[in-house]
């Protein structure tokens, strides 16, 4: 990721916080983890219905209030202290390599059926408690 793409990150982290404090939002302080969680899979299904239609414009704007209702449950969930930005960061940074051993590791794979079947056997690994970190 490039500086600026960092920067705006850090920004829009920063947003959800003040969003969320005592000189924020109303509507975004009242949300919890559970109306949250609704918001973010209405933003999920219209992330997909745009992907669908090829509505890139809408696709582009759906995916930031995607993000933007994402930003505010971890913001929640750190308020709680149930787990802050770095967990959540660093829980999926480290997910994404451990399920891609083809592309960290030393696996070869010689198609994306095969990579899919790398990623369902390291999901199931870590299923069966074999392969977390």
């Amino acid at each position: 990721m490039h500086r600026k793409e960092r920067e705006l990150f850090s920004e829009l982290i920063s947003i959800a916080t003040r969003l969320r404090g005592p000189q924020g939002c109303l509507w975004d302080q009242k949300q919890t983890l559970s109306s949250m969680a609704h918001n973010i899979t209405e933003e999920a299904q219209e992330v997909k219905e745009a992907a669908e239609k090829g509505d890139y414009l809408n696709l582009c704007e759906e995916l930031g209030d995607l993000l933007m209702d994402i930003l505010i449950e971890i913001e929640i969930a750190r308020e709680a202290g149930l787990f802050d930005y770095q967990q959540v960061l660093m829980g999926a940074k480290s997910k994404l390599i451990r399920r891609h051993p083809h592309v960290f590791g030393d696996i070869r794979v010689n198609s994306a059926e095969e990579a899919l079947l790398v990623w369902q056997k390291m999901k199931q690994l870590e299923r069966d408690g074999q392969n977390k970190e």
